[in-house]
């Protein structure tokens, strides 16, 4: 691992448009490679995406193969370039970052799973505190310097799901922000079957119940790459007005809607190698069966 972070080290002194295909490159590898991945990402594309046909299912897999390589070499411009490289690089819109509107009240910062969250975090880093989960990483080196690229440049709090709920209470009270990933399936528990491209997914009602419990406002934010190669470009939504209500499971059928829309005007960079439907209603079988040899 660690000639692999020296490898990173060295690939973040290139410009932007040969690390970027060079991402690629490997990432066309991987979709070659990587079997059991690429079954799981065609099964999803042709759950979610059901007007395409198969051949251009498989062009969306690649691509999204690649958007996904991509995204994990240009973390080492994240963790080792100078802030006004980095400034450069990162288009806000509409601009610049919502500071005060995030830092006034509690908010939640949505997030969901696109291959470029961390320039999102990246961007509110260099400009303000905030406070996000965090999966401790088996690897020390790399769990060393993953937590170092993501605080930086300002102080970022960092929960495990084994903290619970109250140090993000906690956070929100103080007003920090809160980068919320709420599209992946952690089974049933704290979470609702709700639809999610039309199949029920198990999804998790937190952000709904912890914007009820706090009072914070959700603003959504999602990070994608800029044409040819030109860097990232970081979205802040309006916040959702009247936002979660009463009602948490219509409440999260409208998050899921939302997050739907996302994924359709940048349909290769969300997260498809995750098993997004691996937990059922009771008695309905997998759609995930193992691919034939």
């Amino acid at each position: 691992m660690k000639l692999l972070l020296g490898l990173m080290w060295l690939l973040h002194w290139l410009p932007l448009p040969l690390l970027g295909r060079f991402g690629e490159g490997i990432g066309s590898i991987l979709f070659l490679l990587l079997r059991s991945r690429r079954h799981i990402t065609l099964t999803n594309l042709r759950l979610c995406l059901p007007e395409l046909s198969e051949a251009e299912r498989v062009v969306r897999a690649r691509q999204h193969f690649q958007a996904y390589s991509r995204s994990v070499w240009e973390r080492s411009i994240l963790w080792w370039a100078s802030e006004a490289r980095l400034r450069r690089l990162i288009v806000v819109e509409p601009g610049p970052v919502p500071v005060a509107a995030m830092t006034q009240q509690p908010t939640i910062l949505l997030c969901p799973h696109f291959v470029c969250l961390d320039v999102a975090g990246v961007a509110i880093a260099m400009e303000t505190s905030a406070s996000s989960m965090y999966v401790q990483q088996k690897n020390a080196s790399f769990d060393k310097v993953l937590r170092q690229g993501r605080s930086r440049f300002k102080p970022v709090k960092l929960f495990t799901r084994q903290d619970g709920i109250k140090p993000i209470l906690r956070a929100l009270r103080d007003k920090l922000p809160y980068f919320m990933l709420p599209d992946m399936d952690f089974g049933e528990k704290d979470a609702e079957f709700v639809p999610f491209f039309g199949i029920e997914a198990a999804t998790l009602t937190a952000t709904a119940r912890i914007a009820a419990t706090t009072g914070a406002q959700v603003m959504p934010v999602i990070a994608t790459f800029l044409p040819n190669y030109q860097g990232w470009r970081v979205k802040f939504y309006p916040v959702w007005d009247n936002y979660p209500g009463t009602d948490m499971v219509a409440a999260t059928r409208r998050m899921n809607a939302f997050i739907e829309e996302r994924v359709r005007e940048a349909a290769a960079e969300y997260f498809w190698t995750h098993k997004r439907f691996k937990t059922r209603p009771p008695g309905q079988p997998s759609l995930y069966q193992p691919p034939r040899s």
